[in-house]
């Protein structure tokens, strides 16, 4: 891969420089603000890979080694903190989530299954949407917007149906989001609110489901949730910005300090996001990405700069394209059948792309040949193969737009032949690994079959191919739950505690690295962040244990202790408060 440097890349190049020409006595001088000393320090720094201290000035590291070293160079009128033995990392970057979206999901109400929620049958479904009608009706032209129910863990093993939730009310409108978020479920009220009738088109890549007769059904996939989005509660501006402070504090009391909005869509998140850079008030480093569907827009009235370096924790670093659907919904679009096709499908159903192929290969030629990073979400080998057919053209056309370094999202039915691809044309894949918990038996028996299952999220063979990768949780789906990232791709083990794919297993090491220095690079930040290093910024997190010798199935229980952003401590275990709110449930048994 081309490893273009940035504009910010090479302003932070230029300061470590400096930095290191100035006389040992000038830059201790005044000594360090803090030093953490007495540690474990995994610094994912081949040049330095241990140390004991690190030292801090101004929000940047200003060095690394021994405590008696870092002590005697940089202690004095230092604040030290002694970490008794305690593990410290580089603060952990999100390769992929939505941190805007959870802001329209923080107080809905939640359908998610064990052990993020407590939703089990169809029945726990209708008892959480009627309790949440008693407490408050959805206001005029707004419906009840349940989200994170499983078809897959409900007992029933079949999603709600509009019967279902018509049996809940047959007055008042009520839509419950997929745990994918690519589809949802609506009763009779919602459908006539949200002028769904049996002569409504559905729209390209999207799908509204018909009964027999011809009626819809409540099933709504995919582009077709906009008809749902119309109609979805809107927080007042004030909740966003309370909800929107307790999100970023969660994710810091889970050891990220970067974060990305990997979809950015509606006002209320470009305006969290603006506001927070004006005001210098975001408390995380946030990435966001644009949809390819608003973007144009957004920059012409938002005045937004895509690829601008960071100002204020804030920066638009490119654009998102949502290819296809959801492997465990059964919209991704694959090369061959879902073992088992949704009701009603014929057997040979294999999904369907949500940008047709030829829109998608005009996209990348526009978007590369401005220069932009693409990010583009692709669960399914179909939805894959559309993506290095576009984006071999286009780089074709715009010599140099490898330097952009593109991004397939998920890339969870990935082959083996296109990650030969990946390494030919620079794609860096951005790898959902939890699926391997989450829904890996339910990729082993529904969706894929066991060969197929067993292969998703490849990230061994990645490495052998020479690919890197990142890893992510795709929050809201489900939660930005750093080392239980990490315990997925260490042990790729199911929620039955099946073995799915185990010569796809990372190595400990190998899995920190794709939580800090690769999903910094795969962001143009590698210079900045992602590894404990004399220039970058002081972001870290104290560990309760050393997660490269723990026995690894152990590493979910891992306890982040302390989190430190740009110097600055963000979170520290039982004096943080952290709200516990929708999607904050803990995933360890």
């Amino acid at each position: 891969m081309i490893r273009a440097m940035t504009r910010a890349g090479r302003i932070a190049a230029i300061a470590v420089s400096a930095l290191a020409l100035l006389p040992v006595a000038a830059q201790a001088a005044r000594g360090a603000d803090t030093i953490y000393r007495d540690a474990t320090v995994l610094t994912v720094d081949d040049q330095k890979p241990r140390a004991q201290a690190v030292a801090i000035r101004d929000g940047l590291i200003v060095g690394v080694g021994s405590d008696r070293e870092i002590l005697a160079r940089w202690g004095q009128g230092a604040r030290i903190v002694d970490l008794k033995g305690k593990t410290l990392v580089p603060g952990f970057v999100d390769g992929h989530s939505h941190i805007g979206d959870l802001v329209s999901l923080w107080r809905l109400p939640d359908l998610s299954p064990p052990p993020v929620g407590a939703t089990r049958t169809i029945a726990d479904v209708q008892r959480i949407l009627g309790a949440a009608l008693t407490k408050a009706a959805p206001a005029p032209g707004k419906v009840l917007l349940g989200v994170g129910y499983d078809d897959s863990l409900l007992a029933e093993r079949r999603h709600p149906s509009k019967a279902d939730l018509d049996a809940v009310s047959t007055s008042q409108p009520i839509c419950i989001m997929h745990v994918s978020g690519h589809m949802a479920r609506c009763n009779s009220a919602a459908l006539a609110l949200i002028g769904v009738t049996r002569d409504t088109p559905d729209p390209v890549g999207g799908h509204l489901g018909r009964d027999a007769q011809g009626e819809p059904d409540g099933v709504i996939e995919e582009n077709a949730l906009a008809f749902v989005m119309k109609a979805a509660p809107i927080p007042t501006y004030a909740q966003a910005v309370q909800d929107f402070a307790e999100i970023q504090t969660y994710y810091a009391a889970q050891g990220y300090t970067t974060a990305q909005d990997g979809a950015t869509s509606n006002a209320v998140t470009f305006q969290l996001l603006q506001d927070g850079q004006r005001d210098n008030s975001l408390i995380l480093d946030i990435i966001a990405y644009p949809r390819w569907d608003v973007i144009d827009a957004a920059v012409a009235k938002r005045g937004l700069q895509i690829g601008a370096p960071f100002k204020n924790h804030l920066k638009f670093a490119g654009v998102k394209v949502i290819g296809d659907g959801s492997p465990q919904g059964k919209t991704a679009w694959l090369k061959e059948p879902y073992v088992h096709p949704p009701h009603g499908a014929p057997l040979d159903y294999r999904g369907f792309p949500n940008v047709p192929p030829a829109d998608l290969a005009k996209l990348y030629d526009t978007y590369l040949g401005r220069g932009w990073q693409v990010q583009t979400h692709c669960n399914g080998d179909a939805c894959i193969d559309s993506v290095i057919d576009a984006l071999g053209k286009a780089e074709a056309a715009h010599p140099g737009a490898k330097d952009t370094r593109p991004v397939v999202i998920h890339s969870q039915v990935t082959r083996a032949d296109q990650l030969q691809a990946y390494a030919k044309l620079g794609v860096f894949p951005s790898f959902f690994a939890e699926h391997t918990y989450y829904w890996g038996d339910w990729h082993r028996t529904e969706t894929l079959g066991p060969d197929r299952a067993a292969f998703i999220s490849p990230t061994a063979q990645a490495l052998k191919d020479g690919v890197r990768f990142s890893l992510h949780s795709d929050a809201p789906v489900v939660p930005p739950v750093a080392m239980h990232v990490m315990w997925s791709a260490v042990n790729r083990v199911t929620r039955s505690g099946y073995p799915l794919g185990p010569d796809q297993r990372l190595t400990p090491m190998e899995a920190l690295r794709a939580i800090t220095l690769w999903p910094a690079w795969q962001q143009h930040e590698e210079t900045t962040r992602g590894s404990i290093t004399v220039g970058k910024q002081a972001d870290l997190v104290v560990l309760e244990a050393n997660p490269l010798t723990v026995e690894p199935m152990s590493i979910r229980n891992i306890k982040v202790l302390l989190t430190v952003k740009s110097g600055r401590e963000i979170f520290r275990l039982g004096e943080t408060p952290v709200a516990r709110r929708p999607f904050a449930g803990e995933p360890v048994s």
